[in-house]
């Protein structure tokens, strides 16, 4: 599949706070990546769903603020980490992992993410590569957006 920009995406939870909040970081990454604005609509791990719903509550976002998370959250393409064909890109990303030596690098929500972009076939888009940098590109590609300062 691809889309205005000739990727399928998914982004990492960091860059859908940004998003919500369009901060300096926010602005960039929709100029750049133009994520809630391609014809194919980007795709949204469960994983990263529940992420964003946890910071909005712990940061005691009101209703107001909430609604609006939900609102951009249902304007992607959701898909639930437990389909068969993301646990199997899970076994495969962690297998591989563990046989180079990095399986204690990551993270397990970050490896949910990782492997329904595998899943899909989709650029991975996130804050903060370093938590993605024990994936072998071949397997998923990952793009850094840097942060304004």
């Amino acid at each position: 599949m691809t889309s205005a920009h000739g990727e399928l995406a998914i982004p990492d939870t960091n860059v859908l706070i940004h998003l919500l909040r369009m901060d300096p970081t926010g602005r960039a990454i929709e100029a750049e990546h133009s994520l809630t604005g391609r014809r194919e609509q980007p795709i949204l791990s469960s994983v990263v769903e529940a992420e964003v719903l946890c910071v909005g509550r712990y940061w005691r976002w009101g209703p107001k603020r909430m609604d609006e998370a939900r609102e951009l959250l249902r304007s992607f393409i959701r898909l639930d980490a437990g389909q068969p064909e993301i646990v199997e890109a899970y076994v495969e990303l962690y297998c591989d992992a563990r046989r180079v030596g990095r399986y204690k690098e990551f993270r397990q929500n970050d490896l949910w993410i990782a492997a329904t972009a595998r899943a899909v076939g989709a650029v991975l888009y996130t804050c903060n590569a370093k938590d993605f940098d024990w994936i072998d590109p071949a397997y998923v590609a990952v793009v850094d957006i840097e942060q304004p300062r």
